[in-house]
């Protein structure tokens, strides 16, 4: 099994981090991945709020260990070949990626379960802490109640 987890500022490449996925493991039979992007919007209870920018920080040590716990759990619930998760810090404008969950397995159904299982629990249980600033205004992002939803559906599922 093979793990890849970094928190940076800088971009990352899709195109790299999908062939290092497959680097060296001739089982792989499916790879997935999900990069996800900052959008120029937010919405909120008034509307849909544009947004400037994204400032997203971390609690350097504690977030990556709470990524490999996310990780560790994936492995225990798939069977994996490899796995890349990469988030971003700092501030970051619109269209810009911001995350990428990348797994690599023998069949596509654990491959997609597993990468939806590490996004929703990245947004649920890791520490990363948003603020956007928009419209004259910098405020702080809470979770959202759909987010938290989307995790719960693993809990109490069986490990595979």
């Amino acid at each position: 099994m093979t793990t890849r987890i970094r928190i940076q500022q800088q971009d990352f490449d899709l195109a790299e981090e999908y062939q290092l996925l497959r680097q060296g493991h001739s089982t792989v039979g499916a790879v997935v991945t999900f990069s996800g992007l900052v959008r120029d919007f937010e919405l909120s209870p008034e509307g849909s709020e544009r947004i400037d920018s994204l400032n997203l920080q971390h609690y350097p040590g504690m977030t990556e260990s709470l990524l490999k716990n996310i990780v560790e759990q994936a492995n225990s619930r798939w069977d994996l070949i490899a796995t890349t998760v990469i988030h971003r810090v700092g501030e970051l404008l619109p269209m810009e990626q911001i995350v990428l969950v990348g797994v690599a397995s023998e069949h596509r159904a654990d491959a997609f379960e597993a990468a939806q299982f590490l996004m929703d629990y990245l947004k649920t249980q890791a520490t990363f802490w948003k603020s956007v600033k928009g419209n004259g205004k910098h405020q702080w992002i809470e979770s959202k109640a759909s987010d938290q939803q989307a995790a719960a559906r693993w809990d109490g599922v069986a490990d595979e």
